[in-house]
């Protein structure tokens, strides 16, 4: 197949392009990135892509897409769906399933399925321990040998400090990246919101800042013993971005994400008591999304991930004390991006490297970027496009999304994938 993408402001934070020029795509590969291209093939399908801006594909480094063990929230196929229609060309996929990704035959299930049923990359996160219990360590070298492309226990911390040295050990035995879900169970227990005034006036009891805080201090100082990089998922707090910051600047080997609902809500919005709200970590203090802002903007934090959590009504529907952790985030993680964008806190091209190479080389993919040669992942997006967020007609089989009626500006037009268009917005 040969793919022609015409007239588009081609960014690429990776290689620093920045100009309007054509790509051609020949099978999977970039072929030519130039002006004024005309292919020698016959047989071509053009996209003229003026007025709208061409990225390297997005990759989200957070995703639970639920297969095995509760397809009646994700699978694989709706999930990858719910991506290329967000405009991510590959997902990282987390081991919280059932059963849990802590052995080769379930990394070698999830990409199995991907092969014949998913339109994006995936790429499977196996467990740091097994059965995410933090009691014994998983086969790490089999695990690699399956094909995940990192360790995590996202969903829980490794409460043993000793146990979460060891694993960061045989990690850095098998180059793989590490993702540490921070969280100090024990001052987070029974919490259900952000510890503060608003839960205090609601009656909700609270998960305080320094729960988060003080697994993301002990982290980084294993970290900086093993001399192993970590990844720091889902950064919410102010204090979490000060300790990532100092650390960064001593030289450790920290990277850090936070998602669109960190930057974008507050712990406000759980007045509402609408269940779509309750996340973890929690919504945070106006304070604390101004902190995630300033740190997005520095560089302390270097990717924008989803998160992307779905949860059917049957976890959803019920009291907000009761109800599931999580919401979904495929399909809006791009648009509430952009606003970052239109706030000034970015520019577009930090943006687009927050959700390209950024995660790409935390991950040691060879992704990211737009180059002669490279895999021909791609995504088209319209800048200046509103639209009113509805999750009746998104791809993912769950719908739990606190944006749902908001007015967002910025969508995909176009999601290729390996030189194939897995997505095309309706005009």
């Amino acid at each position: 197949m040969v793919l022609l993408i015409k007239n588009g402001r081609v960014l690429d934070p990776a290689s620093g392009l920045d100009d309007v020029v054509d790509v051609l795509v020949e099978g999977q590969k970039i072929s030519t990135i130039a002006k004024g291209i005309k292919p020698s093939a016959k047989d071509v399908t053009v996209i003229d892509a003026a007025h709208l801006v061409v990225l390297p594909g997005l990759i989200d480094i957070h995703t639970h897409l639920r297969e095995p063990g509760h397809e009646y929230k994700e699978t694989i196929r709706s999930g990858s769906l719910a991506g290329a229609a967000g405009g991510f060309t590959s997902l990282a996929c987390m081991a919280n399933t059932n059963p849990v990704n802590d052995s080769a035959s379930v990394t070698e299930f999830i990409l199995e399925k991907a092969r014949k049923e998913a339109c994006v990359n995936i790429y499977p996160v196996g467990a740091i321990t097994k059965g995410l219990k933090g009691e014994s360590l998983t086969e790490t070298g089999d695990l690699k040998a399956a094909g995940v492309i990192a360790l995590s226990d996202d969903g829980h911390s490794v409460k043993n400090a000793q146990l979460m040295r060891r694993g960061l050990e045989y990690a850095k035995n098998f180059s793989l990246p590490v993702i540490c879900h921070c969280e100090d169970l024990d001052l987070s227990a029974g919490g259900a919101i952000h510890e503060g005034t608003t839960s205090a006036y609601l009656g909700l009891r609270g998960i305080p800042p320094i729960a988060e805080e003080i697994m993301v201090a002990r982290d980084i100082a294993l970290c900086e013993w093993t001399k192993h990089p970590i990844h720091i998922a889902h950064v919410s707090t102010a204090g979490s971005v000060r300790i990532i910051r100092e650390a960064k600047a001593r030289g450790v080997p920290v990277t850090a994400e936070t998602a669109p609902h960190y930057f974008t809500l507050t712990e406000e919005a759980v007045t509402t008591f609408d269940t779509n709200t309750k996340i973890n970590p929690p919504l945070r203090s106006a304070r604390d999304v101004e902190a995630i802002k300033e740190g997005l903007k520095d560089g302390t934090i270097d990717v924008i991930a989803s998160d992307h959590a779905p949860h059917s009504s049957l976890e959803k529907d019920v009291e907000y004390d009761n109800a599931a952790f999580g919401i979904i985030g495929l399909e809006t993680a791009l648009p509430l991006t952009l606003a970052l964008v239109s706030q000034k806190v970015l520019d577009l091209k930090q943006a687009v490297g927050k959700l390209s190479c950024n995660p790409a080389k935390i991950l040691n993919l060879n992704k990211g970027s737009l180059r002669t040669g490279a895999d021909a992942d791609i995504t088209i997006v319209d800048l200046e496009s509103e639209f009113t967020v509805d999750v009746t007609a998104f791809k993912s089989k769950s719908r739990n999304s606190p944006f749902h009626g908001w007015r967002l500006k910025g969508h995909a037009t176009h999601t290729i994938v390996s030189g194939t268009i897995v997505f095309q917005a309706k005009n």
